[in-house]
């Protein structure tokens, strides 16, 4: 048939060569070879199947496969394959394997970029300098690179945003989903491995060279991320609240991704550029041909402003092309691969042949592709329909860089002008004029040489009223008609597109007008296309201030905020509204902080840091989130980017939280790792629990002898565990508790003193006056160690003298044999018994008599080890200390005036029950005594109920005919 022969026929010239009257002549063409008889009866046919799908009678119900089974014949492969496809779709439904191979990555797509892209500019290698060096920062290198690579045929420096195939992929999501979607919010249970992800990609590129390589582990991270949630979003039921969080998951993190990508894109070219030495850029232009290539070139070279410009596109192009897979509807299903205007060719030919047609409107009577703007007549509904569906899936393309991908639709659906129509933009180069071929010969030219003329001819179809928004769009994007592109976009990111390559549309444009060598004169720029001066700045402006009520909601996106900054370089500007959003919202995404958190570290590691203060407000957010959320291996790396004190402060917050005992040397591991000051922090936890929920220190001596031990006295006592790890700390944990005693002794928690006394390692003191030597060679501590030590030992008097008098009070009152009891009867068996008891009972007594004098000797001696205290008395420093605290000095003071007369009272009590008056009566004597002062730390009060029992004492004395003091009387 004709058709198959017309199906078969391309453009004759090759990509670039096409001028306008090539397009017009190869239309007519088409039109002469076509055999529209051959195609009436199988149209006709088809027009039926279409109008009964989009029209489906009421009373007359057909099944997808019964509609297509009566479609005609040239639809058989596009019907086979739909129906393979929606064959696949209800396996899919079955089977979750198959799903996940259904949903998966997308293969690599054609990738053919948009006009006046430049081709030549590569950065120079980056020096290694000092102050991109992140050594310190980050950890050993990885290479997985990114590299500027330039697509000579369309003449564009581009990024490479590739997927880095060695990367090792995420498990699938077949082996979790099922614990993943009984989650309250899958989304954000599948998202937990990222800030592990980060973590392992700082480790890996700590090199300088490297700092590209994060940014793209980073962007990887993301994209795994994001192929994972759309699986999971693709098994979760709409309409659930599941379904809503895990889509706005999705939805961030791909913002996210994005983001990275446009950070290392702009940034390696800003960096590069500085490093740049700077060149002669003179060039000797007389006599000399410059082709509109070689002029773009040179100033993609030495405009940097403009050559970010079109990194910026090519970020948007790139975006957009990812998302094509899900919103790309497949128009070759709707549109035959006979012709254009089937339904259209099909009326004509009805009427032609004297068949009366349903529609009184006419129709166009000429088929070539400007008769419907010639006789303004319209072409067929369906054709329409199918115009503007081929139209607004051309724009997609388009504004996704996909141009061949736009060509290859338009002559898939028969409009193989339309298709001629999209190869104008080329730039024109014939580089026979530098020199020639091997063997002499020419060689190819390059582009449009009348491209002056095709892009005045586009401007004009941009402005044409009878076409739809989505043809005017197209032809207003190739030629710089920003008023006819907007009304085709709908989002922000479209918008900035259309903005942008205006843009830099106008400045290319300007550019090769100013410099042109061609002997002849270019065609006019179309009135109004440098009416609006753009520049970056004014760009965000206006769509800030656009009427579209959806793009300026938009604007106001966390992600669309950060975007604008990047672009502008306003790196103040984005910190300042980081800080904002921290302290205006009471809990920000964990996502979107750990995103700027590793922002501010990326601007770190290349010396940009600015707002010192503000970033390292955004890095204590993020600790805080992770402290927050248990991420108990990644606290420690992000701490060390934290100022010194800020690092003590932070990890010892985390560490007050770990009670596990198994856990806490493996946290004071990862602190050492990150190389964080382990002494200070332990030193800084134990001081947060011993100081949480501490009243004044004050002293009272009416509270009973010991008291409970208290859940928040257990955490104080476990808490200087974190000081005895390290043999180096002793003298810390000596300190430490020392203070904790103090406080209990105070609150007479004598148990709770013991148990932290029992903390400390019997050889403390010998580890801390080794230490001492291997630090300065010498035996003679310093005050503040040896005022510790003397301390330490005093409590341990005290808490021996305590637990003495307990020993002995339970013996004297609990373990005193009780006296057998006298039998009634005369019975000489009971006789017999008693007096076996009565004997049991007098060794039994003499042995507790004997252990009672004893552990009275044994108390004796502890509690006056307490109040004669060597050197000074107790608690008493021997050496005056400058680092001295006040709040010590004033605590030693209040425990002499509570626990010395505790233990005057004590030990009265044990002489006086023990007949030891004479004893008893000395103590007044050693409290009198000068030497030791004891009663400097008596009350008034205290001192009269101490005189009242030593009076008793007295007494007793007398009553044994003995004089008051226990002296015999002779």
């Amino acid at each position: 048939m004709a058709s198959n022969t017309r199906r078969s026929t391309r453009l004759s010239a090759e990509p670039g060569e096409s001028t306008i009257r090539d397009i017009w002549q190869y239309s007519q063409k088409q039109r002469e070879s076509f055999d529209p008889q051959a195609m009436n009866e199988a149209l006709d046919q088809h027009r039926q199947s279409r109008q009964q799908i989009k029209h489906p009678s009421t009373s007359e119900k057909m099944s997808f496969s019964q509609l297509f089974g009566e479609s005609p014949a040239p639809r058989e492969e596009l019907r086979s394959q739909a129906m393979k496809r929606r064959s696949m779709n209800v396996n899919l439904q079955k089977s979750l394997a198959l799903l996940d191979e259904a949903v998966g990555t997308p293969g690599p797509s054609l990738r053919t970029k948009t006009p006046l892209k430049h081709s030549s500019y590569t950065p120079k290698q980056l020096p290694s300098a000092s102050k991109f060096d992140v050594s310190g920062l980050l950890g050993p290198p990885m290479g997985r690179g990114m590299d500027v690579s330039v697509d000579m045929t369309t003449a564009t420096p581009m990024r490479s945003f590739r997927a880095d195939s060695t990367t090792p992929g995420r498990a699938d999501v077949t082996t979790t989903n099922v614990a993943l979607l009984l989650e309250e919010d899958p989304g954000l249970s599948a998202s937990q491995s990222l800030f592990g992800d980060f973590l392992q990609n700082l480790k890996e590129h700590n090199s300088p060279d490297h700092i590209f390589d994060l940014v793209s582990g980073y962007e990887s991270s993301c994209s795994e991320q994001v192929l994972l949630l759309k699986k999971l979003v693709k098994r979760t039921t709409p309409g659930q609240n599941k379904f809503s969080r895990t889509l706005n998951m999705l939805e961030l993190l791909d913002q996210e991704k994005c983001t990275w990508r446009l950070l290392a894109s702009l940034y390696e070219d800003r960096l590069k550029s500085q490093m740049l030495e700077e060149e002669d850029m003179a060039i000797d232009i007389l006599n000399k041909y410059r082709s509109e290539k070689d002029i773009m070139t040179s100033l993609y070279e030495r405009d940097a402003q403009l050559r970010q410009s079109q990194l910026v596109i090519d970020w948007l192009e790139k975006n957009a092309e990812e998302q094509l897979v899900d919103v790309y509807e497949n128009i070759e299903f709707f549109t035959d691969q006979g012709g254009a205007w089937e339904n259209t060719l099909h009326s004509l030919q009805k009427k032609s042949g004297g068949i009366l047609s349903n529609s009184d409107r006419p129709l166009v009577n000429e088929m070539d592709p400007d008769a419907p703007i010639r006789q303004k007549r319209p072409i067929a509904d369906l054709d329409r329909e199918d115009e503007l569906r081929l139209l607004k899936n051309m724009f997609t393309c388009l504004m996704a860089g996909q141009i061949e991908e736009a060509k290859r639709l338009c002559s898939k659906c028969g409009q193989d002008w339309r298709a001629a129509t999209l190869e104008g933009w080329r730039l024109h180069n014939d580089p026979n004029y530098e020199k020639l071929g091997e063997g002499g010969e020419m060689i190819g030219v390059e582009g449009n040489p009348y491209r002056d003329v095709w892009k005045a001819v586009c401007w004009r179809m941009a402005e044409e009223e009878s076409f739809s928004i989505y043809e005017k769009a197209i032809y207003a994007s190739l030629s710089g008609n920003l008023k006819h592109i907007l009304p085709a976009c709908e989002s922000w990111k479209d918008y900035l597109w259309a903005y942008y390559k205006t843009m830099v549309d106008n400045q290319v444009e300007q550019e090769i007008r100013l410099n042109s060598t061609l002997d002849r004169k270019l065609h006019a720029l179309p009135r109004g296309y440098a009416d609006k001066v753009l520049t970056p700045e004014s760009v965000f402006m206006e769509i800030q201030s656009t009427a579209n009520d959806k793009v300026r909601d938009e604007c106001a996106d966390k992600f669309h905020i950060i975007q604008k900054f990047i672009i502008l370089e306003d790196i103040d500007g984005m910190i300042e509204q980081f800080h904002i959003w921290l302290h205006e919202e009471s809990r920000l995404n964990r996502h979107l902080v750990r995103f700027m958190a590793h922002l501010v570290l990326f601007f770190r590691s290349i010396a940009m840091e600015t707002k010192t203060e503000l970033c390292v407000g955004i890095l204590e957010a993020y600790v805080q989130d992770l402290i927050q959320d248990g991420h108990k291996q990644l606290i420690a790396t992000y701490v060390s980017t934290l100022p010194e004190n800020l690092q003590i402060r932070w990890y010892a917050r985390f560490l007050e939280g770990i009670t596990d005992k198994e856990e806490r040397p493996v946290c004071l591991g990862y602190a050492e790792d990150a190389g964080l000051d382990i002494a200070s922090i332990t030193k800084m936890v134990v001081e947060n629990i011993r100081n949480r929920d501490m009243a004044e220190f004050t002293i009272d001596s009416e509270s009973a002898l010991g008291a409970a031990t208290s859940q928040e006295d257990r955490q104080k006592i476990e808490a200087i565990d974190w000081l005895v790890f390290d043999a180096s700390q002793r003298a810390e944990a000596l300190r430490q508790a020392n203070a904790v005693m103090r406080t209990f002794l105070a609150l007479k928690k004598h148990s709770a003193a013991r148990d932290v006394f029992n903390k400390i390692p019997a050889n403390s003191i010998d580890v801390i006056y080794r230490n001492w030597k291997m630090q300065t060679d010498s035996t003679e501590l310093p005050p503040r160690e040896e005022n510790a030590i003397r301390e330490y030992l005093c409590t341990q008097a005290y808490l021996d003298a305590h637990d003495s008098f307990n020993d002995w009070f339970e013996h004297y009152h609990n373990s005193k044999p009780a006296v057998p009891d006298v039998p009634q009867g005369t019975n000489f068996s009971e006789r017999i018994a008693y007096e076996h008891m009565e004997k049991e009972y007098h060794q039994e007594l003499d042995r507790w008599r004997h252990t009672l004098m004893i552990q009275t000797k044994a108390t004796e001696e502890k509690m006056y080890n307490v109040l004669m205290f060597v050197n000074g008395g107790w608690m008493v420093d021997m050496r005056e200390d400058d680092q001295m605290e006040e709040s010590r000095a004033n605590q030693m003071k209040l425990l002499r005036q509570l626990c010395l007369p505790t233990i005057c009272f004590l030990l009265h009590t044990v002489l006086h029950i023990t007949e030891q008056y004479k004893k008893a009566i000395q103590l007044a004597d050693l409290i009198a005594s000068e030497q030791h002062k004891l009663y400097l730390v008596f009350r008034k009060d205290e001192l009269q109920k101490l005189l009242q029992k030593i009076r008793e004492s007295s007494l007793i004395l007398l009553d044994q005919q003995k004089g008051p003091l226990g002296y015999s009387q002779t």
